[in-house]
C-alpha cells in the first residue's frame, strides 16, 4: 500500500463520494420497495418525476439531460412507460424523429400515486434531522455536480 497524495479536504471528500455511493444504492433500494405496489421503479418513477417537473412536453435526450442519465437507458425505460400507457409520444414541431414524451392520465394518477406513498415517508426519514443541515447537505451536492459536470464538458472538449 503507497501513502496518498490527497489533501485532508480530498480525504473528506473522498469518504463523501463513498458515502454518496452507499446513499444512492439504498435510497433506490427504498425507492423501487415504495413504488413496487404500483407497478414502478425507482428508475421508472424518477423518469415520470422528470417529465413532471419539465414546464413543458420534452424528447427523450432532454430528459436524460436534465436526469444527468444516459439517453439510451432513459429511452429503454420511457418505451415501457409507454407500452404500459403512463406515457405517449407526441409529434416535435423542432424535430421529426425526437418526438416529445407526454405524461398520460393514467401516468399522472401513478405519479400522484408514488408521491402519496413518498411524503408520509420521507417526513418520517427527516425527523431528527436539523433542517439546515439538511440545506448545507443539498448545497454542497449541487456544488459537487456543478463541478462534476464541468469536469465532463472540459474532457468532452479535449
Amino acid at each position: 500500500m503507497h501513502a496518498s497524495n490527497r489533501t485532508p479536504a480530498a480525504d473528506a471528500l473522498t469518504d463523501l463520494i463513498l458515502d454518496l455511493f452507499r446513499v444512492n444504492n439504498l435510497t433506490l433500494t427504498w425507492g423501487d420497495r415504495l413504488v413496487a405496489p404500483l407497478g414502478l421503479t425507482s428508475a421508472r418513477w424518477q423518469i415520470l418525476g422528470a417529465i413532471v417537473a419539465a414546464d413543458r412536453p420534452q424528447p427523450v435526450a432532454w430528459l436524460a439531460r436534465d436526469l444527468g442519465a444516459n439517453r439510451q437507458n432513459v429511452q429503454r425505460i420511457v418505451n415501457d412507460l409507454a407500452k404500459e400507457g403512463l406515457v405517449t409520444f407526441e409529434p416535435n414541431p423542432h424535430h421529426r424523429r425526437a418526438h416529445l414524451v407526454v405524461l398520460t392520465d393514467k401516468g399522472q394518477q401513478t405519479y400522484d400515486a408514488a408521491i402519496s406513498l413518498y411524503d408520509p415517508r420521507v417526513n418520517a426519514l427527516v425527523e431528527g434531522f436539523p433542517i439546515e443541515d439538511v440545506k448545507t447537505a443539498g448545497r454542497v451536492m449541487k456544488a459537487l455536480r456543478k463541478k462534476l459536470e464541468g469536469e465532463e464538458n472540459t474532457e468532452e472538449r479535449s
